[in-house]
């Protein structure tokens, strides 16, 4: 293992599971870290701080959306939800609050790896490359990137989900294009679109409530049926 080696942290209280998923991404070349719960979890950040979380989601006390929601406050550091429960909900409510990526169980493990190295590039290119046309304006409304922030015409600012923000900044970039399901999903959480998936249709409802754009006639994002969405409004100047 070499000593630059991204660190791992696997938050399950199942300790079979957890073992030998520590095991798996120990072969695989990664520093490891194991918790039980949150506790344990807090331990090892304090003394270590992490390139991706791996958090079950059914974790006693403190589940892993609670865990999510806190770590968000204060970090970027990657994120993958695992859970065993299939509800579109518990998706949708975990990418919110932030995480990047979730697996249901039983998972393939080779499966696994492949999104811990796809959101490990991701994290680590973010970190480096600050993102071009950093503030975006349009209709009174102004999104900022780089704080990740999005303020109305009145100055108050507007609490988005990271979903939510991701949704925007995306469409945001490709004003007057369609953007299929397929691509927005991969933004909000790396993955293939299916038609029994309603992540994308809550998180742009959310979106357009927000910004009191009406479905019925909507002026800022439009709904391309049978293809997905577009961002309709015209953007300012960018800084």
């Amino acid at each position: 293992m070499k000593p630059s080696a991204a660190h791992i942290v696997i938050v399950e209280d199942d300790p079979v599971t957890r073992a030998k998923l520590a095991a798996y991404f120990s072969e695989a070349g990664y520093r490891v870290s194991e918790a039980e719960d949150g506790e344990a979890m807090r331990e090892i950040l304090a003394e270590r701080p992490a390139d991706l979380l791996m958090i079950d989601i059914q974790l006693p006390g403190e589940d892993g959306l609670a865990l999510t929601r806190e770590l968000r406050q204060g970090s970027e550091v990657g994120i993958i939800l695992v859970t065993g429960r299939t509800d579109t909900v518990d998706r949708i409510v975990g990418l919110e609050l932030g995480a990047d990526d979730y697996v249901t169980k039983p998972f393939d493990q080779r499966e696994l790896l492949a999104r811990v190295k796809n959101l490990l590039r991701r994290v680590q290119r973010a970190a480096s490359a600050p993102e071009a046309g950093s503030v975006r304006r349009f209709l009174g409304w102004t999104l900022d990137l780089g704080s990740r922030t999005l303020r109305g015409a009145d100055g108050d600012f507007v609490d988005l989900t990271r979903a939510e923000f991701k949704a925007l900044a995306l469409l945001s970039a490709n004003p007057g294009k369609v953007l299929s399901r397929d691509r927005l999903l991969h933004e909000i959480a790396h993955r293939d679109w299916d038609p029994a998936d309603r992540t994308v249709d809550v998180v742009i409802r959310r979106l357009r409530q927000k910004l009191g754009d009406d479905s019925r006639h909507p002026r800022i994002i439009v709904t391309s049926h049978g293809e997905g969405y577009l961002f309709a409004a015209a953007l300012g100047r960018s800084s």
